[in-house]
């Protein structure tokens, strides 16, 4: 039978890994030639110069100093010592406040731990239940020390109750103090950060066809009528996708040219090969220099070919564009009001960052992009629920007494008790998948034989059945994981391969650098299952929050480090994403109530059932709390902010020419080295009316004043 002393086993040999990963990291970063590797940010600052370019021979690759080995884990402090006002200075506002996440978990589950082990620890272990009596269920020690443990009808079970209500109230308090202060950081970042061209810019979509004018000159006319005093410029959006591929390939092909350039150069005596076949695998045998220097001409001819025709097709213009002002003030009250009494025409929304365009999407038109989307929605539901199959028969494996119970000629094969380092869908594959699944595997015999009305009892007791599997993948995904993470094989081995047969000058080096980034969408929801697992279980069996703690110490403090150290991140959003923390962590906090009432509805005690049923109302009213006391703050930009920066700005700056700052900004990367007609300016002081090539009559006001029907 599995046991408390199976745990630690495993819990030594994950700790072990994560020792290793660490042990081999403190040795590696401190070699000279990995030096841009693990420090890429101080680089791209231009404030840390290359070890290498100094010092002995022998200095320049190996690190000789064994005195810096005796110190190998002062990382550690180092990660901590950086102030977070300076670390958002540094960073950005967006990564001080992800690393924020790990540290809310501390603050939420250090004094939920400390109670539950204090409380319900000892109402478990001593509540006398003997689990052995229910045939055909496989159960582990640690039931013992879980809720599985209290017999059914216990007045136990009120401390369960009440420690329910305890954690539910003071997840509302740490949640709602990190929400307002969060906040009140978004406000003090936005009024100082410095000007970028979002700030001026919105986003417009879906802009409708004009039988008289090209989508250019509507854009500009629409504008100029609806927002005659702060309208300053507009940036049309092409359809550059084609041409994006073809220098994406030229590219790479240059890529190959100076490999085996280099390569050549080396050895003179040899020139490379290369094949022409497939992946280079077959076909016939060419020089590879002159290879891809021919394919290079040919992909300039072609591009060039392309760039013309994306600049002279008027169809290569998409029915969107990005609209700049002349103030602050001017893009906050377009992007946040209705532009249009067709709700579905002229869109606007604040423009993201340039660097954060997704370009291939913009040249898609707005309603295919709403099918794909709902196309992708179906897809991914039915691959969801089909993946519980596969999931369920994982689930089997997931502790050694359950693959006895379900295969039992594979007895003899145990050796060790594993579990799966990723999941693709993070709750409802891993959490409920684990759940329901592993319910439908391991109790197997239980379900074929039992009637129908036990089912539901099975099920319920399955939740603190399931902890040693999650105790097991927080070890191998979490901490060993996280270890790795800091690590950096990849980026490692790709850095010197590059630097070994790519890398000329030091800009090709810097090219050679992959600082990467953090990627909200990704890293956050799936860091919201350990949010989840730690509500869950700290009724259930709290045996399991020990090791969510040292998950969330250990991710802060690596993460910081790589924040500091290694990430580049490519755009920011001044904290956009904290309400979907908020939000996603109350629907963990809801779905740990919802099982608790399941749970305890096998345990006969029906009173317990309203009193839970309060606290997952107030959930729900603390989210409608928080959404409308401080979510605005998230979406929309102050007007107010809006006014003391720009009088501040043209206080400061009179001279400033914010158009010509504006001029290329969202223009499509592959089409910046072209010379575009500029349109030939208006003035706006002493003719009242705005030009238009429009002959369709609709009223002779509209034609002779331009106004506002006119733009519609």
């Amino acid at each position: 039978m599995a046991s408390i002393q199976d745990i630690s086993v495993s819990a030594v040999i994950n700790l072990l890994s994560a020792l290793f990963f660490l042990l081999a990291f403190a040795i590696v970063r401190l070699q000279p030639i990995n030096d841009r590797v693990y420090f890429p940010k101080w680089y791209l600052k231009g404030i840390r110069a290359s070890p290498r370019s100094s010092g002995a021979f022998g200095n320049k690759f190996v690190n000789l100093d064994f005195r810096t080995y005796i110190r190998f884990l002062n990382w550690m402090p180092a990660a901590l010592k950086m102030p977070e006002q300076e670390l958002i200075d540094h960073a950005g506002l967006d990564s001080a406040v992800y690393i924020r996440i790990y540290l809310l978990g501390l603050k939420i589950f250090v004094p939920i731990t400390m109670l539950s082990f204090a409380v319900l620890v000892p109402v478990n272990w001593t509540a006398g239940e003997t689990l052995e009596h229910i045939e055909d269920l496989t159960f582990s020690n640690i039931d013992r020390l879980s809720i599985s443990n209290v017999p059914s009808g216990s007045q136990r079970f009120w401390a369960h109750v009440m420690m329910a209500y305890v954690f539910t109230f003071w997840t509302f308090y740490i949640l709602y103090k990190e929400y307002k202060t969060i906040s009140t950081m978004r406000l003090h970042f936005l009024a100082s950060e410095n000007r970028r061209p979002d700030q001026f810019t919105v986003l417009v979509k879906n802009v409708p066809p004009d039988p008289d004018e090209s989508v250019d000159e509507h854009v500009e006319h629409f504008f100029r009528v609806n927002h005659p005093d702060h309208y300053l410029s507009h940036q049309v959006v092409y359809n550059a996708n084609k041409l994006a591929e073809l220098v994406e390939k030229k590219k790479s092909f240059r890529n190959w040219l100076t490999y085996y350039q280099t390569k050549y150069e080396r050895n003179p005596v040899k020139k490379p090969k290369i094949k022409t076949g497939f992946w280079g695998l077959w076909g016939k045998s060419v020089d590879a220099i002159d290879y891809y220097m021919t394919e290079i001409e040919k992909l300039g001819k072609e591009e060039a070919e392309e760039r013309e025709k994306v600049i002279t097709d008027p169809k290569a213009i998409v029915p969107a564009a990005f609209v700049s002002f002349k103030s602050r003030w001017g893009a906050a009250v377009c992007s946040q009001t209705q532009q249009s009494r067709n709700s579905t025409n002229w869109l606007t929304e604040w423009a993201p960052e340039p660097r954060d365009v997704y370009w291939d999407n913009l040249s898609i038109p707005y309603i295919q992009l709403a099918v794909r989307r709902l196309l992708m929605a179906v897809a991914l539901f039915f691959l969801t629920f089909f993946f519980m199959i596969p999931i369920g028969f994982v689930q089997a494996f997931a502790s050694i007494d359950g693959i006895k119970k379900v295969l039992p000629f594979l007895k003899s094969l145990i050796e060790i008790r594993s579990a799966s380092k990723y999941h693709l869908f993070v709750i409802v594959n891993v959490f409920f998948g684990s759940i329901i699944t592993g319910a439908a595997f391991q109790q197997l015999q239980r379900f074929l034989d039992q009637s129908p009305t036990e089912i539901p009892k099975t099920i319920g007791v399955t939740l603190p059945m399931k902890a040693t599997f999650f105790i097991t993948f927080i070890m191998v995904d979490g901490w060993a994981g996280i270890a790795a993470e800091i690590l950096r094989l990849v980026p490692l081995v790709m850095f010197h391969i590059k630097n070994t047969f790519l890398v000329k000058t030091e800009h090709d080096r810097e090219q050679a650098m992959d600082p990467g980034s953090l990627n909200f969408s990704v890293s956050e929801p799936r860091l919201q299952l350990y949010f989840l697992l730690g509500l869950v279980y700290s009724v259930v069996t709290p045996i399991l929050l020990p090791f969510i703690i040292v998950f969330f110490a250990f991710a802060f403090m690596v993460f910081r480090h790589q924040i500091i150290n290694v990430y580049d991140q490519k755009y920011e959003s001044g904290a956009s994403f904290w309400p979907d923390v908020n939000r996603r962590i109350l629907i963990g906090l809801g779905i740990s109530q919802l099982l608790l009432i399941g749970l305890l509805s096998t345990k006969d005690t029906a009173k317990s059932t309203p009193l839970l049923i309060v606290l997952i109302v107030l959930t729900i009213w603390f989210h409608k709390l928080c959404k409308g006391r401080f979510e605005s703050v998230f979406v929309k930009f102050p007007l107010e902010d809006a006014v003391v920066k720009d009088t501040v700005e043209r206080t400061t700056e009179p001279n400033f020419n914010l158009k010509e700052y504006l001029r290329d900004a969202y223009l499509h990367p592959v089409l910046k080295m072209v010379e575009f007609e500029v349109p030939k300016e208006i003035d706006e002081e002493n003719n009242p009316l705005v030009a238009t090539k429009r002959t369709t009559q609709r009223s002779s006001k509209t034609v002779s004043n331009g106004t506002a029907e006119d733009g519609l």
